[in-house]
């Protein structure tokens, strides 16, 4: 891939070259301290992407020169003001994104490959300062709180005895069940029963989300989970449930006879009161 780097800074170049690096390692990549320079590399190269640190919000008109030189390179721009009349503005000039300068760098990257593969990025924050917008999330984000209060909370740490407290923190710190089992003095084996147990108490499919859930990350989801787990009857043959279970069946197709079934015994052939012998 060929990128080109747009900014007047040698060290906010190098930056943004940083960043990119995380796209493609072994890109080529071109940089320019002003348009003059970006336009004439344009005209003599073919480049995957434009990405351009913008500083100057006076000189946003020279864009449209810019992005009459380097169409049909999509072009991405990371400002300071993200209002929606100076988003609308950079998207009339022909850019494809507009990044804050306040977003963190995996956030940077993930928004300069939305780009890079054709489509167009906008900040959320620009969205959210319409009015209908605003009030629509704000009417959701309280309606989400409110579900959420609802939930009954309990501790994760009580449900767990210490020794299994005493493991948790262990898968916390990213340990292996052989580093655990060598750390306690105990098995490998009966790290895995533990680990096991552990699972089962806090609702959780795997390391991680027994972490998270340690932690008291717990989704409302899990909670709900939770709260229920004990209420939950436990199903009985014969009886109708969420998931009835079927009676054994001890039909054969030839029954013995017992002495509850009331019927006459099967006709056994008579033993012979001696072997029979070879004549001789």
């Amino acid at each position: 891939m060929r990128f080109l780097v747009l900014n007047s800074d040698a060290e906010r170049r190098d930056g943004l070259k940083t960043l990119l690096r995380q796209i493609d390692r072994h890109a080529s990549i071109n940089d320019a301290p002003d348009g003059f320079q970006a336009r004439r590399l344009l005209r003599t190269q073919r480049f995957d992407l434009v990405a351009i640190d913008w500083l100057d919000v006076g000189r946003i008109s020279e864009l449209q020169a810019l992005g009459n030189a380097c169409s049909p390179t999509p072009v991405a721009v990371l400002v300071d003001d993200i209002s929606p009349e100076a988003i609308q503005r950079f998207f009339n000039y022909g850019v494809a994104g507009v990044i804050p300068h306040s977003t963190r760098p995996h956030l940077i990257v993930r928004a300069l490959e939305i780009v890079l593969l054709g489509g167009h990025y906008i900040p959320p924050i620009a969205l959210s300062l319409l009015p209908s917008t605003a009030t629509a999330t704000a009417r959701h984000d309280a309606h989400f709180q409110t579900l959420a209060g609802s939930l009954p909370r309990r501790p994760p740490s009580g449900l767990l005895s210490p020794r299994q407290a005493q493991i948790m923190r262990f898968v916390h710190m990213g340990s292996t069940n052989k580093m655990i089992a060598r750390t306690l003095g105990i098995s490998e084996g009966t790290v895995k029963i533990h680990l096991a147990s552990i699972f089962q108490q806090l609702g959780a499919a795997n390391r991680a989300a027994a972490v998270a859930i340690y932690n008291g990350w717990l989704s409302p989801h899990l909670e709900v989970l939770l709260a229920n787990r004990n209420r939950a009857r436990k199903p009985v043959i014969g009886e109708h449930g969420p998931a009835p279970l079927r009676t054994q069946r001890h039909d054969r197709p030839y029954p013995l006879p017992t002495a509850n079934t009331g019927t006459q015994d099967l006709p056994l052939a008579a033993e012979p009161p001696a072997r029979f012998r070879r004549g001789r």
